[in-house]
């Protein structure tokens, strides 16, 4: 058995240190964070090429199960590894961690949604987490920014007025909760990611009472099997040894 990992999250992390001594393994990382937290094991970093280049390297390299526990909104790679081990019958898992719970949030579709939603409803404070390609619908808006990426973003894709603070997660409850406190937010805006390293800001925002606007993740394709846990797909790994 040579299992690629589909990678770039924690739990892919912890699935290569369990799996590494026993399975043939190879991560893949996409490449587009420098000095990345890597994983145990052999790992490749960079992009495939669209389905056609990922299908010529799973063949060429005798790939013969494919596990994306590439981050939620990575639709693209997700789109292209389902497609790929299809055309070649390939077992294909996705490890995808469970959604936050939505709660009282404000649910939109996308990043330009969550701008326009921003500007309806007159926030002026806002503390955007959507990594470093959400800030693009934002960069017209009149709202004051505080954007929390782990690179910074392009500056083109800047709005006007922003301080950028460059971190990694875990976080946790009473610095996000002071981080709200000290820089006045009126409204955070982030992604449905799941998991429990970057969960403390809706903790500290519901403590606060500062609405929150949530992009909602893209669908899976049809007919993936899907994992919740790192259990779940290790044990699905195992069974195909």
């Amino acid at each position: 058995m040579k299992v690629l990992l589909l990678g770039g999250t924690s739990e892919a992390r912890a699935l290569a240190k369990r799996l590494h001594l026993d399975v043939e393994l190879i991560s893949s990382l996409a490449g587009r964070v420098p000095d990345p937290a890597l994983p145990v094991g052999p790992v490749r970093i960079g992009g495939f090429g669209g389905v056609d280049g990922l299908r010529t390297y799973l063949q060429d390299n005798e790939i013969t199960a494919v596990v994306d526990a590439t981050h939620p909104f990575a639709a693209t790679i997700t789109a292209n590894a389902a497609q790929a081990c299809a055309s070649l019958r390939l077992p294909h898992l996705v490890l995808a961690r469970p959604a936050w719970p939505y709660g009282d949030a404000i649910v939109v579709a996308d990043d330009r949604q969550a701008a326009q939603t921003v500007k309806d409803l007159g926030y002026q404070r806002v503390f955007l987490t959507t990594g470093r390609s959400g800030t693009t619908a934002f960069r017209a808006s009149d709202a004051w920014f505080l954007i929390r990426a782990v690179t910074p973003p392009d500056a083109e894709t800047l709005p006007p007025q922003h301080h950028i603070l460059l971190s990694r997660g875990p976080y946790d409850y009473d610095n996000e909760l002071a981080l709200l406190r000290d820089h006045r937010i009126d409204a955070l805006v982030t992604k449905n990611s799941g998991g429990g390293m970057t969960r403390a800001k809706l903790d500290a925002a519901a403590a606060l009472n500062v609405p929150v606007i949530m992009v909602d993740r893209p669908v899976l394709p049809d007919g993936v099997a899907t994992a919740a846990t790192v259990d779940e797909a290790e044990a699905w790994v195992r069974a195909r040894r």
